[in-house]
């Protein structure tokens, strides 16, 4: 990535002490984040119906059924908005694995989709990145910095940078299931006995993911044919998938508490982001 290539240049001519540094680069951190929360809570709709009832399951795929009747029960309360902190791990190589630790706190609405990650890696000792992913309001948001003060690089849009991160909105469903539902605004189409594909549309993005599920009914990957991968100064269309594991009971629903994101390259596949939930919060609609 071209931001991870600029990292080691101001590394090396890193000069002002850190502590007051570090402390500036979180106030303006903290307000860069409370800004992007405002925008998507601006940007908040009411789920409807308020409760899932299955019978909207009647005419999906299969696969998409048993996923539902696995993960969920009759009367199940509409998942409104999330709060999701995250530990793991993130691969800053662009040919070798340099995996970091990482931390974060993800904010999500489920209508309009939405989410703002706010995450911290660590890529020395007392040198953080933090980085905001997002997408807010339509607009695609990644901007990772130093210490939160130095800009590495800065992509905003409603282009392929949008459309890139609505995919990982819709890609992280298995977190707040009900928001696949059909109800609110997801059309199933089959695929075989194991997979379905899921289509999307937020104002001008259509996005069509396939869901693979496993004998338990439990969804287990989703995978995008062509999201956009920065490679030097371009964005590079390459198939992208996610996998989901660790499932436990939360608030009634079975969801997955473990996840890993990959490329999948000619060369084969590359992950780059392992994680765990740490916490998650739901809201429910009223």
């Amino acid at each position: 990535m071209l931001w991870i290539k600029w990292l080691g240049i101001v590394v090396g001519s890193f000069a002002v002490p850190v502590i007051a540094l570090a402390t500036y680069g979180a106030m303006r951190w903290a307000d860069a984040t409370r800004a992007l929360h405002f925008r998507l809570e601006a940007a908040r709709m009411a789920p409807a119906p308020v409760c899932y009832d299955s019978r909207e399951l009647d005419g999906l795929p299969a696969p998409a059924q048993r996923f539902f009747r696995a993960v969920l029960t009759d009367g199940q309360p509409m998942i409104a908005a999330a709060t999701v902190l995250h530990t793991g791990t993130f691969n800053m190589g662009e040919s070798a694995g340099q995996w970091k630790a990482f931390t974060s706190t993800q904010r999500v609405i489920t209508r309009q989709p939405g989410f703002v990650w706010d995450g911290r890696v660590a890529v020395l000792p007392g040198l953080n990145v933090h980085v905001h992913d997002a997408y807010v309001a339509g607009e695609g948001i990644l901007h990772p910095t130093i210490l939160g003060v130095f800009t590495l690089v800065e992509m905003r849009g409603t282009g392929d940078v949008a459309s890139g991160e609505l995919m990982r909105w819709l890609a992280e469903t298995a977190w707040y299931p009900t928001a696949l539902l059909p109800s609110q605004g997801v059309r199933w189409e089959p695929v075989d006995e194991r997979s379905a594909r899921a289509t999307l549309k937020d104002g001008p993005h259509v996005l069509t993911m396939t869901f693979t599920f496993g004998d338990d009914g439990l969804l287990r990957s989703g995978r995008a044919e062509a999201r956009g991968r920065i490679v030097g100064k371009e964005i590079v269309m390459s198939p992208w998938e996610g996998r989901w594991s660790n499932y436990q009971v939360h608030d009634g629903m079975r969801v997955p508490m473990s996840g890993e994101v990959a490329w999948l390259l000619p060369e084969g596949r590359k992950p780059y982001w392992r994680g765990t939930i740490s916490s998650l919060r739901y809201e429910f609609a009223r």
